[in-house]
C-alpha cells in the first residue's frame, strides 16, 4: 500500500488500491444512455476554442501560443509539393505539417498529474509530494533530472492524461448558466450563490453527471481577438470561489464525475487568502478536485452557442463526448468536445 493515511475528504482507494481516473468511474454505461436520451433533435455543437486563442500569454506566463510548421525534403519544405518531382508519372501535390503546442493553453483537460499535495501519507511526520490515489512525485510523475535535459518534460507514469483518454469521456452533462444571472461582470460564486442560481433555473445535478460551468469568459476572450488584456480578464465574468469550504463540500456530495468552465482555471485565481495561521493550497479547487477526490477539470472551454441554445428551450442537459488526446505521460491535454442534443 502506497498510504496509510489519505487526506481528511478524500475518495483515495475508493474506486481501488491502483486507480487512476477517479471520479471518472461513474460515467458508467447507464450515464451514457442518459446521455443519448437527452438527444432530440441531432443538432451537434462544438465546444472547443480556436486553440490559438486567447493569444499571447497573459492569462499563463508559462505557455505560449501554438507554432505551427512543416518538414522538408532536403532543401525544400513539404507544402504543395508535387510528387512529380520525385516521378515524373505522379500528378499528386502534398502537404503535411507540425505543430508545437503547449497542452494547456487553450480548450483543455487537466489530468489528474496536473496538481498534487504535500501530504503525509505514510504517517512518518514528513509531508511528502502526492498526487490522486497517493502516486508518488519522483516515482509515478516525472520530470527532467536536470537544466540539460529541461525539454524532455514531464512524464507521468500513472495518472495521465492517456488514462482519461481510455475512458472515452461520454456521457450526460449538465449546463449552470452563470453568465444569465451574472453578465460580465466579476463576481465570485459561492455555494449559496450556486445554489440559488440552479434552484432558479431548476438545475438537479446527479451521481455522474459532467458539469459545465458557462461564465462568458470565453466570449471575453474571443473578443480581443487574440490580444489579451490581463486586467481585462482578471476582472471579467463569474468564477468559482475555491476557499468556500461549502462548495468544496457541494463538489463533494454532487457526486459530479468532471467540472468544466469556460473560463481560465474554473475557480478563481489567484483565490481568496486564507486564514493566517493555517497553510493552504493556493488552488484550493483544484486541490479539491485533482488531488482528494480524481475529478478532472477543464478549462476554457467554448460554451456559448450550446449555452444559448439549452437557454432559448428551457433545456440544461446535454450529450457530452471529450476525450483527450491519448498522449502518454501528459498531464494535460487540448480537447475539441462535441454536444450533442
Amino acid at each position: 500500500m502506497r498510504w496509510k493515511h489519505r487526506p481528511p475528504g478524500s475518495n483515495w482507494g475508493d474506486f481501488g488500491a491502483d486507480d487512476e481516473v477517479g471520479r471518472l468511474n461513474m460515467l458508467t454505461p447507464e450515464k451514457v444512455l442518459q446521455g443519448v436520451a437527452e438527444v432530440h433533435e441531432g443538432r451537434s455543437f462544438c465546444l472547443s476554442l480556436p486553440l490559438d486563442y486567447p493569444g499571447g500569454n497573459a492569462l499563463n506566463k508559462l505557455r505560449h501560443p501554438p507554432r505551427r510548421f512543416t518538414s522538408g525534403r532536403a532543401a525544400t519544405p513539404n507544402c504543395n509539393f508535387p510528387l512529380q518531382r520525385l516521378n515524373p508519372q505522379f500528378t499528386d501535390v502534398v502537404s503535411d505539417d507540425a505543430v508545437l503546442l503547449f497542452t494547456q493553453y487553450s480548450t483543455q483537460w487537466d489530468a489528474l498529474a496536473h496538481v498534487g499535495g504535500l501530504f503525509d501519507a505514510d504517517g512518518d511526520g514528513v509531508a511528502e509530494p502526492l498526487y490522486y490515489n497517493g502516486w508518488r512525485a519522483g516515482e509515478d510523475i516525472l520530470g527532467p533530472r536536470g537544466s540539460e535535459d529541461a525539454l524532455e518534460g514531464v512524464e507521468a507514469k500513472r495518472l495521465g492524461i492517456d488514462k482519461m483518454a481510455e475512458t472515452a469521456v461520454s456521457g450526460r452533462a449538465v449546463m449552470i448558466d452563470l453568465e444569465k444571472h451574472c453578465g460580465h461582470a466579476r463576481e465570485l460564486i459561492d455555494h449559496a450563490r450556486l445554489q440559488s442560481i440552479m434552484q432558479a433555473d431548476g438545475i438537479e445535478v446527479e451521481s455522474g453527471d459532467m458539469v459545465c460551468l458557462y461564465t462568458g469568459f470565453a466570449d471575453v476572450v474571443l473578443g480581443m481577438q487574440r490580444e489579451p488584456d490581463a486586467h481585462t480578464l482578471e476582472n471579467s465574468c463569474a468564477v468559482l470561489d475555491g476557499r468556500d469550504a461549502a462548495l468544496l463540500q457541494w463538489i463533494t456530495d454532487s457526486g459530479l464525475s468532471v467540472l468544466i468552465a469556460d473560463n481560465y482555471a474554473v475557480e478563481a485565481y489567484p483565490a481568496r487568502p486564507g486564514t493566517a495561521d493555517h497553510c493552504c493550497a493556493a488552488l484550493p479547487l483544484h486541490e479539491h478536485c485533482l488531488f482528494k477526490l480524481g475529478i478532472h477539470l477543464g478549462e476554457l472551454w467554448y460554451l456559448t452557442d450550446l449555452a444559448h441554445y439549452l437557454r432559448a428551450n428551457n433545456r440544461s442537459r446535454f450529450m457530452l463526448t471529450a476525450p483527450p488526446l491519448r498522449l502518454p505521460g501528459a498531464v494535460g491535454s487540448p480537447v475539441s468536445p462535441v454536444a450533442l442534443v
